[in-house]
């Protein structure tokens, strides 16, 4: 449950900060520190004599993120370093054809691009579908399919306009004409409700250290099982072998669970802070959370839409945003602004040609309001 005491309790930041930047960096809460500082006290007197524990960790972390986006076990979870290797894994474990066909947007983050890009070598076109001027941005995506279209690949939330993208409607089109959907949700996990399965998604991966308020260095990587048969292995090590801890077999078969995906040791300290910070995910509700989220989204909306010049790069209607709000102002160089207001604690990000704001479900009106008349004043 979503109380002012968890917030106050949790997110000891300090008072000069104005932190609206969780599209890019978000602070740990209290109890993923704790976690951190607890297992360094463990290691450092004990090694790893506890170890079967943090294999419990382990467990309850792949359920953690089970539940967190509906998969149907927790055996469809794997937990690679980053989103850029999950999406690789895609890429390079794909049987491309020459000819072959992925169908993206224009918007993407390099590491939703680049290892698509790197397909051409097989003879397989990349096609980056301009939807930053379309009204249907998901029709844009379906009208650029055809039949040798192999995957759609997309971010949930696009992370430079903040766009909002239906998921349900391009994995519905996908799964009706046997394409691979393919989901980057790293800027919608911990801000949105997910459910893989609804959404027909074949594959989801995330980093942990944006809006799931975790350490960078661990990601969820889902695979649907139904497909899980389709992607070739290119890392290979002791931890995606069916029998995991017998060192000495000669007879090795792969792990039918997503751990097949994991080729050597896990991370465990990424682990334990992880499973801590979705620990308050749940407790505090991801419904609550994403409905404290759109509310502090639409103050800025509401706050900035009247400064004159101001241009929204990012939708302003709903259900086309999520947490994050980047503008531009006319006649100013957003590069300068930016520096202005990062020199005054309003900890932000230059993107997409503005200022990008991303406040969490934690982010008080308060602080919010500090950082617009930060903005106010440097423009």
């Amino acid at each position: 449950m979503l109380t002012d005491d968890l917030i106050s309790k949790e997110f000891p930041l300090n008072d000069e900060i104005i932190y609206l930047n969780h599209a890019a960096v978000s602070p740990w809460p209290l109890r993923t520190a704790n976690a951190v500082k607890a297992f360094a006290e463990e290691n450092s007197h004990y090694g790893a004599q506890n170890y079967l524990t943090w294999l419990e960790t382990e467990t309850k972390l792949r359920g953690q993120l089970q539940r967190l986006i509906n998969a149907p076990s927790r055996d469809d979870i794997a937990l690679l370093k980053n989103t850029s290797e999950a999406l690789s894994v895609v890429a390079t474990g794909i049987n491309w054809q020459s000819g072959d066909n992925i169908v993206s947007s224009n918007e993407e983050f390099p590491s939703n691009r680049l290892p698509w890009l790197a397909q051409a070598k097989h003879g397989v076109e990349f096609r980056e579908t301009e939807i930053s001027s379309n009204n249907s941005a998901e029709q844009a995506l379906i009208d650029a399919c055809d039949g040798k279209t192999r995957l759609l690949t997309i971010s949930s939330v696009q992370y430079g306009t903040g766009r909002c993208i239906d998921l349900k409607k391009l994995g519905e089109f996908c799964h009706a004409n046997d394409i691979l959907f393919c989901v980057d949700a790293i800027q919608s996990l911990g801000v949105l409700p997910f459910d893989a399965q609804t959404i027909h998604a074949d594959f989801v991966m995330a980093d942990a250290h944006k809006w799931m308020l975790g350490p960078e260095g661990i990601a969820l990587f889902y695979c649907n099982p139904k497909v899980r048969d389709l992607l070739e292995l290119h890392q290979f090590g002791w931890h995606m072998v069916k029998d995991v801890g017998n060192y000495g077999s000669k007879d090795w078969q792969i792990a039918e669970s997503a751990q097949r995906f994991e080729c050597g040791s896990p991370n465990m300290l990424g682990i334990h802070a992880l499973s801590a910070s979705l620990s308050l995910i749940e407790e505090a509700g991801i419904e609550n959370i994403s409905r404290n989220i759109i509310n502090n989204s639409l103050y800025i909306i509401d706050n900035i839409k009247n400064i004159d010049g101001l241009n929204f790069i990012s939708p302003t209607v709903q259900p086309h945003f999520a947490g994050i709000v980047t503008f531009n102002i006319n006649a100013k160089n957003m590069s300068q602004l930016y520096s202005k207001l990062m020199k005054y604690k309003v900890i932000c990000a230059n993107r997409a040609g503005g200022i990008r704001f991303s406040p969490h479900f934690y982010t008080s009106k308060k602080t919010i309001d500090k950082g617009l008349e930060v903005l106010a004043s440097n423009i």
